[in-house]
């Protein structure tokens, strides 16, 4: 184009390429502003995260003893391997003789950490109950002892003269006696725990009965524990075994008519082929000597 008519025509060639550049800066800054608005959802993404924390943590804490205590132990070792024998999609042929070395230390670091939470469990329960005794459970001379064994408690209720379960020589139950067996009641019944009960007496009593002896006073003593705990919770499927020892069994290091002696044992399993006596005790049980055959009631 001439010069001539390029100045002639210059206004109207501004005019005309002059509004093409507006819409080209208004949408820039319609794209920019779209950007904003995003924010919530962040925000309602980590509502819904701590939500579900809540919720998790309100779950675990309505279940029972034992699973909060294998809750616990997942949280403190994490990386261990949900699996039970492979991964993968090929059949596994669980009768191999052969195993390697890896598998059975697996097993065997499984079968510790059961271990490790049923004894953990049963220490809780035993400081469950003296709690409930409003009892320090390092206090010596205790009027209640618990032991932890490996497939359950052993509970020893002293019939002491500052602490009587019974009256005098008989097999009527003390307030505090009562207070103590309906507490042992509802740990048996909340745990389903299977219980044995041993009753035992010093020598030397002063029994005013003909033909009453410590064998019938401590088989009765036990028998009395028994309707009392089945009285206040306990189902009485639970009661395996009621046993009267007399004064055939004394506190090893006591003489035998040492008021230790006088005391009923419960032993409490949780399954319903353990025995204590062919258990090992964790924190030291008291030993029995050996004796005579025990009084047993049907």
């Amino acid at each position: 184009m001439p010069s001539s008519d390029r100045e002639r025509l210059g206004p109207l060639l501004i005019s005309i390429s002059s509004p093409s550049t507006q819409p080209a800066q208004t949408m820039a800054r319609k794209k920019a502003a779209a950007h904003h608005g995003g924010a919530w959802k962040v925000a309602y993404a980590d509502f819904v995260t701590a939500m579900m924390a809540l919720f998790m943590v309100l779950w675990i804490s309505a279940q029972d003893k034992e699973i909060l205590i294998a809750t616990s132990q997942y949280f403190q070792n994490p990386f261990r391997s949900p699996m039970d024998a492979s991964s993968g999609v090929l059949p596994f042929n669980s009768n191999k003789t052969t195993k390697s070395s890896g598998s059975q230390s697996g097993t065997e670091k499984e079968q510790d950490r059961n271990k490790q939470i049923q004894l953990t469990f049963l220490s809780s329960v035993a400081a469950d109950f003296y709690r409930l005794l409003h009892l320090d459970e390092n206090l010596s001379g205790k009027p209640v002892d618990v032991q932890v064994t490996t497939d359950g408690l052993r509970v020893t209720l002293f019939d002491r003269v500052n602490r009587p379960i019974f009256v005098g020589d008989t097999t009527e139950v003390t307030e505090w006696g009562n207070f103590v067996l309906q507490s042992m009641a509802w740990t048996i019944d909340r745990h389903q725990f299977r219980v044995t009960i041993d009753g035992h007496t010093r020598s030397n009593l002063d029994l005013k009965r003909d033909g009453y002896t410590a064998w019938e006073l401590s088989a009765d003593r036990a028998n009395t524990a028994r309707r009392l705990l089945v009285h206040f919770a306990v189902e009485p499927a639970l009661i395996e075994r009621v046993t009267g020892y007399a004064d055939t069994k004394p506190v090893v290091g006591e003489p035998r008519d040492s008021e230790e002696n006088q005391r009923i044992t419960l032993s409490l399993t949780l399954t319903a082929k353990a025995r204590f006596k062919d258990a090992k005790s964790v924190d030291k049980p008291i030993p029995l000597s050996g004796g005579a055959e025990p009084k047993e009631i049907k």
